[in-house]
């Protein structure tokens, strides 16, 4: 077997329970690193907002962002059970990360409630999860890539207001919408792109990052950048265990519940995504039912921590899929970086300097792939007149709904929190439904039965 500078065999990075050297880990763990910090700590930053949290606050919340991705990430890679009924931890090579697909339910709620309601709508948000971990097969009937697909959409089409809003400098600032900031966050957005499009390997694995720096050091010039939170923040903290507090508000508590199951059969297309591409096979019953236990049980005890919800991220999945490096040891040194870093409020810090205007030209291009990943996974499904009815209402009722301000008023406030604030969980509702009550045609019925009598 072939020998790299007499460190451990190259093909050690390419088995599950290889044992690369430090040398060989430690880039590949870094890339793991770049590719999913920004888009981790970003709905930490965007919620802090939402919620007036004070900058010593927002620290806290990003701190725990870093913190509890970690621990998660290591619970997925090292499962604390292994059984064929009951599992925790996937034992597969994922990054967990704080998940984007909650930001939308999150604002609202942290605008009306505040962060502590957040996190009790979590807890329960990670019983749901748990659930849907231990009855998978029966649940998974439910959510065709056609309905995910729909979701994941929404989700991208909820978020692009979020970035617009960025892009201009952040709603109340006192220059929002000033020439200096939609120029900043449109040479931010160029750079990024120009990466994803022209940039080879690490540039383009990183091109969210070099765009967020490359935007940062032009804000400098216009004065953009306080720096008294750094000055402020401490070399050392641990995680503060109930911070922010917990609160349980009922409305508040049935939406985010529909996006964790919503996200647990999701998670299911990353975990075969890494198994498929890294490992050319499909995920164990076992592991896909230990990773959705865990992810559940993880977002009931991160919230105690500041932790928002946590969920696979798609990005390093991809990388995995590109460079069929599957060693777990790679994957927990990028877990222990992640660590490291939340453990040290003035890294923390730093982030929240970021002005609105260079994380919107970053994230704007962020959110459309999201919306785009939406569209692969409805169009994998046939465009027929009842697939495009299903996607059509159950996105133009969530979008229409909760654009027009005033079309809940009449209802009680928990009607609003659920179906009024975030489109996601509307659109979520309504494509299950439709998806139910509408005859199936033809052609939809005759794949169903070869599926069945193959299965058989």
């Amino acid at each position: 077997m072939d020998r790299q500078a007499g460190n451990a065999p190259a093909g050690e990075l390419f088995r599950l329970d290889g044992r690369p050297s430090l040398s060989q880990a430690l880039p590949l763990a870094l890339q793991h690193v770049v590719a999913m910090i920004v888009g981790c700590v970003t709905p930490a930053i965007i919620v802090a907002g939402a919620g007036g949290l004070s900058d010593e606050d927002s620290v806290i919340l990003i701190q725990a962002a870093l913190v509890v991705s970690a621990v998660t990430t290591l619970i997925q890679l090292y499962p604390i059970l292994r059984g064929k009924k009951l599992s925790i931890g996937s034992g597969l090579p994922v990054i967990m990360g704080i998940s984007f697909a909650y930001v939308p339910t999150m604002q609202a709620i942290a605008g009306d409630f505040g962060a502590a309601t957040i996190f009790g709508a979590q807890i329960i948000g990670g019983i749901v999860a748990v659930t849907v971990g231990v009855f998978i097969r029966q649940i998974r009937k439910f959510f065709p890539p056609l309905i995910t697909g729909t979701v994941v959409f929404a989700i991208g089409l909820s978020l692009y207001p979020t970035a617009i809003n960025y892009m201009a400098g952040g709603t109340g600032s006192k220059d929002y919408g000033s020439w200096q900031n939609w120029l900043v966050a449109l040479i931010t957005l160029t750079i990024v792109t120009a990466l994803n499009h022209y940039g080879k390997g690490i540039l383009k694995l990183s091109s969210i990052l070099i765009g967020i720096i490359a935007g940062y050091i032009v804000s400098l010039f216009f004065h953009m950048v306080d720096f008294t939170s750094v000055s402020q923040a401490s070399f050392f903290q641990l995680p503060l265990p109930l911070h922010f507090g917990v609160e349980f508000e009922i409305s508040s508590c049935v939406a985010i519940g529909v996006l964790f199951a919503i996200n647990s059969i999701q998670a299911i297309g990353d975990f075969t995504a890494t198994t498929t591409g890294g490992m050319d096979r499909m995920p164990l019953d076992e592991e896909l039912n230990g990773g959705i236990v865990a992810y559940g049980i993880c977002n009931i005890i991160c919230p105690l921590f500041g932790g928002l919800p946590t969920a696979t991220f798609s990005q390093n999945v991809g990388i995995v899929a590109s460079t069929k490096v599957v060693a777990k040891r790679v994957f927990g040194l990028a877990a222990g970086i992640l660590l490291i870093a939340g453990l040290i409020p003035k890294f923390s810090s730093i982030l929240t300097t970021i002005p609105s205007c260079v994380l919107g030209g970053a994230t704007v291009s962020v959110f459309a792939s999201i919306a785009m990943t939406g569209v692969k996974l409805v169009t994998a499904s046939p465009m027929n007149f009842r697939n495009t009815t299903i996607v059509g209402l159950a996105v133009a009722l969530g979008m229409g709904i909760t654009q027009a301000n005033a079309a809940l008023a009449s209802f009680p406030a928990w009607v609003t929190t659920i179906f009024g604030r975030s489109p996601v969980v509307l659109a979520t509702i309504v494509a299950i439904i439709l998806n139910l009550v509408l005859p199936k045609e033809q052609e939809d019925q005759a794949i169903e039965l070869m599926k069945k009598e193959g299965a058989g």
